[in-house]
């Protein structure tokens, strides 16, 4: 590794040096140099962090990277793969998950063996209108479907009650039954700017899995945000961060302007909540500490949100 403090950052770029695992994530993020690794690393890193691709690319180069689908789906397992559907926006917008990305991760499924595949947003806000203008608009409903994967109506309201141990202020939630009954969760929100959280990434999108999540702006939205991840964590968290709006998040404007949205091309996968979440805000530009549920859900060690002290594998294509 001290090796690697040879290379000035413009041969890094320009060879494209397999450099392989990096503690401490020097590379992400703020940081205009990405570090490659050409090949899988012989430790499953923490955090992955792909720049410059589509997202199709951009998933299928990080899931190898982290060890490949079949570290999170065995066969015959039931997935359940929850983007950000909450509004009903097209793509451009960058207010809902990348269409083709919910392709790709449910065709991995299927590959490592999945026995079912569903799909599943409670986008039912008062903001949202017509609920089922958000799965046609987002062109998730289209991509899941051509992917055979298993759309959840949005008037499903199977939802059972349950305890968040140790929650400090939300103390239950009624939590969709696809979740509670699932063997493996992927967790697939896009990063983009939200008026009251400031950032909406992969904690924030757990609450449309869950019907009360009103109570959370009611009594503390940050607190009610970590304090679920102390109930239910997801198996696999992949923040889409290919197109992201900057600004008038979290529904995004009709007609954004080109202020709102940045070509990021970017995608993070991991398994620790608050380390992807820390990672997304870099890439954002905002400092972790800044971002309320981040730093409490760190506190309430949830996972973690100091970069330097994780395994990183970046790569950028």
């Amino acid at each position: 590794m001290a090796d690697a403090t040879k290379f000035n950052r413009r041969e890094i770029l320009q060879k494209g040096l397999s450099l392989g695992l990096i503690a401490g994530g020097a590379v992400i993020l703020g940081r205009p140099a990405f570090l490659s690794a050409k090949e899988k690393p012989a430790v499953i890193p923490d955090l992955v962090a792909v720049k410059n691709g589509e997202p199709d690319a951009l998933f299928k180069k990080a899931i190898e990277l982290a060890g490949g689908m079949n570290q999170f789906v065995k066969k015959g397992q039931t997935v359940v793969v929850k983007p950000n559907i909450g509004f009903p926006r097209v793509p451009e917008v960058g207010a809902t998950t990348n269409p083709l990305l919910i392709k790709t991760i449910i065709e991995s499924c299927w590959a490592a063996g999945a026995r079912r595949v569903y799909v599943f947003d409670n986008v039912v806000t008062p903001t949202s209108g017509n609920a089922r203008n958000c799965y046609k608009l987002s062109g998730i409903e289209e991509a899941a479907k051509s992917a055979r994967g298993i759309i959840v109506p949005v008037d499903d309201f199977s939802y059972r009650t349950v305890k968040i141990p140790g929650g400090k202020t939300l103390k239950t939630a009624d939590v969709h039954s696809l979740i509670l009954d699932c063997d493996v969760f992927i967790n697939v929100p896009v990063l983009k700017h939200h008026s009251s959280a400031h950032l909406s990434i992969a904690m924030k999108n757990l609450m449309g899995i869950v019907k009360n999540r009103m109570e959370y702006h009611l009594t503390g939205l940050d607190q009610c945000i970590a304090d679920f991840c102390l109930y239910r964590r997801p198996d696999l968290n992949v923040v889409d961060a290919y197109r992201v709006l900057m600004s008038r998040g979290p529904a995004g404007p009709g007609n954004p302007r080109a202020a709102d949205v940045q070509m990021k091309k970017t995608l993070l996968i991991s398994k620790d909540i608050v380390a992807v979440d820390a990672a997304a805000a870099r890439i954002f530009g905002k400092d972790p500490e800044d971002i309320g549920y981040i730093k409490i859900a760190h506190a309430q060690k949830t996972g973690n949100m100091n970069l330097k002290e994780l395994k990183i594998v970046t790569y950028t294509m």
